[in-house]
C-alpha cells in the first residue's frame, strides 16, 4: 500500500507540473471547462456526458504524453536530429488527431443541445 500512495503522490506531482508548466494545458483545460459549463448549461444527456468527458481526457492525457516526450527529446538533445523531429511531430500528430475528433464530437452532441435551448428561450 505504501508503494501505491508513493506512486499516486508522483503521478499527481506530474500532473500538476504538466497544467502548471505546460501551455497547452492550460488552453485544454479552459477548453474543457468551456464544454463542461456549455453541457450544464444546455443539459445534454447522460451518455453526452460519457463522450465529452471522455474527449476531454483523451485530450488532455495525450498531451501529456506529448509532452513527456518533448522533454525527453530535448534532454537528449538541444541540436537537431532529424529522428527526434518525427518523434516530436508524430507525439503531436497524435494530440492533433484526438483534438479534431473531439471537436467532431462537440459540434455534434453541441449544436442540436443549443439549437434545443435556444428554441426553449423564445
Amino acid at each position: 500500500m505504501k508503494t501505491f500512495l508513493r506512486s499516486f503522490r508522483f503521478a499527481f506531482q506530474g500532473a500538476v507540473q504538466f497544467f502548471s508548466k505546460q501551455r497547452n494545458a492550460k488552453i485544454q483545460t479552459v477548453m474543457g471547462i468551456a464544454a463542461i459549463s456549455l453541457g450544464f448549461i444546455v443539459s445534454i444527456t447522460p451518455y453526452q456526458w460519457l463522450l465529452v468527458l471522455f474527449c476531454i481526457g483523451l485530450v488532455i492525457s495525450l498531451e501529456m504524453i506529448n509532452s513527456a516526450i518533448e522533454i525527453f527529446c530535448d534532454m537528449v538533445t538541444t541540436d537537431f536530429h532529424p529522428k527526434i523531429k518525427i518523434i516530436k511531430d508524430v507525439a503531436a500528430g497524435a494530440v492533433l488527431v484526438a483534438a479534431i475528433a473531439s471537436l467532431i464530437i462537440g459540434l455534434i452532441i453541441f449544436i442540436p443541445a443549443l439549437t434545443n435551448f435556444l428554441n426553449t428561450l423564445r
